[in-house]
């Protein structure tokens, strides 16, 4: 009765849309609790129990301990048995990435040699020893190489869209330096390089001329362009017989980038939208490498803490719109008023990262560590804060069925 209570107490300061729902599960619960307490009804005596073969007591003992077991054994547990992926699997993952790559950059310093491109390089979780269930997808950063002089990044905020993370690269220097004098010239679109244009010549130099079928026999792995997506994306089956006989997939994603002045752009046209002059700048290196710091600095569990959340959101439904940038974030700003990280506070950390959720969920602004005017929430509609939301108020006080 008493949990069923503060549960309730928990409505009046939950979202005027979350209202409803906690509502009825918690006057369920109530009811259930009152029945139970009626004292006037005599208690059943438990029926004596048969006896059962010695062979299902090691059964009987492990269900047992797992009813035992606290929040923070389960949380543990489920950090070794459902977070964490074998080595064999990132490396045979890392390494499949690797050769694709390899193919890709070979075949377009062939076939375009007056393309002028860095060295190509694998990015993403899977490298960085963030990505979570199982190893399945990868990015494959293809660098634009611009002349500093001719070229000119401009914020987002400087620009009529006003989205800090949207950018446009403006071509500078026009009346010493006709167009013609760099190579990207001719993707201009009104005086400004268009992410759509330079994507769309990658996507015809490298998923409709490579030849997929002679690749496939070579690496021994089927590999496949994914088709009717804005991004460049290539599909892999077949990283290991166990997954080809199951149907796992593994994705490449390929992004053209461009840096000038400190700042990683990349075309990514499922994020800007129909904006074909629109760059998006991505913050993934910088929270990365802060958080490595951060636990590096005191042998925090930062790391832990955020790879778990990852698997959380990953296998529930309703918490799947929750990314890596949000996750990452959110510990990134309790770091700035938590000092203590060790492994002794791993499950009190965890839910505290649930209970700050919560409250950027309430107010439906969530800022980014690195650029404040940046809110994280901008794309979720109401529907997705309130099922969010009701999903972490119900752990609140029952964390475990996150970790079902």
């Amino acid at each position: 009765m008493t949990d069923s209570w503060e549960e309730l107490g928990l409505v009046s300061a939950s979202p005027k849309l979350l209202h409803k729902g906690i509502e009825g599960v918690v006057m369920k619960q109530i009811a259930a609790a009152t029945k139970k307490a009626e004292l006037s009804q005599p208690i059943p005596l438990p029926s004596p129990e048969p006896l059962r073969c010695d062979i299902d007591q090691p059964q009987r003992r492990k269900r047992l301990d797992l009813c035992v077991m606290t929040f923070a054994e389960r949380l543990q547990q489920y950090f070794r048995t459902r977070v964490c992926l074998s080595a064999e699997e990132v490396s045979v993952a890392q390494q499949r990435a690797l050769d694709i790559s390899t193919e890709i950059q070979a075949f377009l310093h062939s076939k375009h040699p007056d393309m002028p491109l860095g060295d190509m390089m694998l990015a993403g979780s899977l490298l960085d020893d963030l990505q979570v269930v199982k190893a399945d997808h990868a990015c494959l950063i293809v660098p634009l190489q611009l002349e500093s002089s001719l070229w000119m990044p401009i914020a987002g905020e400087d620009t009529f869209l006003g989205h800090p993370q949207f950018c446009m690269v403006r071509r500078e220097n026009l009346e010493y330096f006709p167009r013609g004098r760099s190579y990207w010239d001719r993707h201009l679109l009104g005086g400004y390089l268009s992410s759509r244009l330079v994507s769309e010549q990658l996507g015809k130099a490298v998923m409709e001329s490579m030849n997929w079928p002679s690749l496939t026999g070579t690496l021994e792995c089927e590999v496949r362009p994914v088709l009717g997506s804005p991004e460049l994306k290539l599909e892999i089956q077949g990283l290991t017989q166990s997954s080809c006989d199951s149907g796992e997939r593994f994705y490449i994603t390929v992004l053209p980038t461009v840096r000038l002045n400190e700042m990683m752009l990349t075309a990514q046209r499922e994020i800007t939208g129909s904006f074909d002059y629109v760059w998006y700048q991505s913050l993934y290196t910088s929270e990365t490498t802060r958080l490595a710091a951060l636990d590096k600095a005191d042998s925090g569990v930062r790391k832990k803490c955020l790879k778990t959340l990852k698997a959380v959101c990953r296998n529930c439904p309703a918490l799947r719109k929750l990314n890596g940038s949000h996750l990452s974030n959110v510990i990134l700003h309790m770091s700035e008023k938590e000092t203590d990280w060790s492994e002794s506070v791993f499950a009190d950390r965890f839910l505290q990262a649930i209970a700050e959720l919560i409250g950027y969920l309430e107010t439906g602004i969530m800022p980014s560590f690195f650029k404040h005017n940046v809110n994280l929430f901008q794309g979720f509609t109401e529907d997705d804060i309130d099922e969010m939301g009701f999903m972490l108020y119900c752990a609140i006080t029952e964390p475990e069925i996150l970790l079902i």
